[in-house]
């Protein structure tokens, strides 16, 4: 079977606003959400930057059964799943009667991991652990929990595939529907923003070091660029065979029109032109389009030096000559890592359905390599029928997804 995919309902949670119209909102106008907590500095980090997302208050929402299991990312990507599935047009009734599968991106889960294992050292004692804090620690957090909230009874597992994890979701979302195994998929990423979760991270001196302005900080593609800023929440897409959709009155949102993939077989930290470039074009071949039927690209680009020196030399290879659109939302939102594959999906559907491209703040002055690109610097206005959008991650994986204006 070779089923078309469609995104019918669509959610997000990020430091750009809780709910789409903030989004959408913060984006045009290329408000950063990132900021510091003071916390981190405290803890041991080198820089206390990260995109400042709020908690949500789920007391009167949830039962208390529900949400003693439920990891912060888990908590996000509750509230962008349930806006998903009302954009969606979905009920807890349809849920009941009908098998939907869920597909998430996540690859850590910290903050119980680390609160648990400190009260053990000091307690001594296992019985003192809260029931909650097994299903908050694993990995499949969100699927497990989302899984049991919506009565989902589809296909059900977290990919785990580090800062492209997200993306990787919606591409097997993807081809589940596509080969018929489903018709209905959520698919999305979630990333915890608790300090806890990027310690490791920070060791590797890969956060920018620009606290006293933190709106400026992330600087994708800039020469000047000092290093990536952490951020989370939680994205979710409702893909549906195009049938399926139709038959059911859904509103079309856009196809899913192509999923490529590759890996750098390299160091487990290095990136990879090369794979970026396999990447890309698996993806637009399997779309059918051409790099002349690109409107604009979103880049991974997370603003440090080696990562988007590679990807501005694979996109210079593809779209150089071109000079299609280009722009890191990442510039506003900083990396949401495990999410940033699903939340930039969301972001590029947002572009498409305003006619406008969001900016690339703070790229003031070019490298060598992205001097050759069409870096979108200010919001553009422009009708957008076909976006490409890359995720790159540690361990030489990379994924790309090509979305399309839908022609019913």
């Amino acid at each position: 079977m070779n089923r078309r995919v469609v995104i019918t309902g669509t959610g997000i949670w990020s430091c750009l606003g809780c709910c789409l119209a903030e989004v959408r909102d913060s984006l045009y106008e290329g408000r950063s959400g990132i900021g510091v907590e003071p916390e981190r500095i405290g803890y041991g980090y080198q820089s206390s930057l990260t995109g400042i997302v709020k908690r949500p208050v789920l007391k009167g929402v949830l039962d208390r059964r529900l949400r003693v299991g439920l990891s912060e990312e888990a908590e996000y990507a509750y509230m962008a799943t349930r806006e998903a599935l009302a954009t969606a047009g979905i009920d807890e009734g349809y849920l009941l009667d009908n098998e939907v599968g869920i597909l998430f991106g996540n690859d850590s889960s910290a903050k119980a991991v680390v609160e648990s294992a400190n009260l053990m050292a000091e307690k001594r004692d296992s019985q003192l652990l809260g029931s909650g804090w097994i299903f908050q620690s694993m990995n499949s957090t969100v699927n497990m929990n989302l899984s049991t909230i919506f009565h989902l009874r589809g296909i059900n597992f977290t990919v785990s595939a580090a800062c492209a994890s997200g993306s990787h979701a919606i591409g097997l979302g993807y081809m589940f529907i596509k080969q018929g195994l489903q018709d209905m998929v959520i698919c999305g990423g979630a990333q915890e923003t608790n300090y806890y979760s990027m310690a490791s991270f920070d060791a590797l001196g890969a956060f920018s070091k620009r606290m006293d302005d933190p709106a400026r900080a992330s600087r994708p593609f800039d020469r000047d660029r000092d290093g990536l800023i952490p951020s989370g929440g939680a994205a979710a897409l409702v893909l549906e065979d195009y049938d399926h959709a139709i038959a059911r009155g859904a509103t079309i949102l856009a196809e899913v029109g192509g999923y490529g993939f590759s890996s750098n077989g390299s160091g487990i930290s290095q990136a990879s032109a090369d794979g970026s470039v396999i990447a890309m074009q698996r993806a637009m071949d399997d779309a059918g389009v051409k790099v002349s039927d690109i409107d604009y690209v979103n880049a991974h680009a997370t603003s440090t030096h080696q990562g988007d020196m590679n990807e501005a030399m694979a996109l210079g290879r593809l779209f150089g000559t071109s000079q299609t659109p280009i722009s890191s939302t990442k510039s506003m939102t900083g990396h949401e890592c495990w999410m940033a594959g699903a939340s930039e999906i969301v972001y590029c559907l947002l572009m498409m359905q305003g006619g406008f491209i969001a900016p690339n703040i703070n790229f003031e002055n070019p490298d060598e390599y992205s001097a050759k690109l069409n870096i979108i610097s200010k919001t553009i206005k422009k009708e957008l029928n076909t976006v490409l959008s890359n995720s790159f991650g540690f361990g030489g994986t990379n994924s790309t997804l090509v979305i399309k204006k839908i022609i019913q």
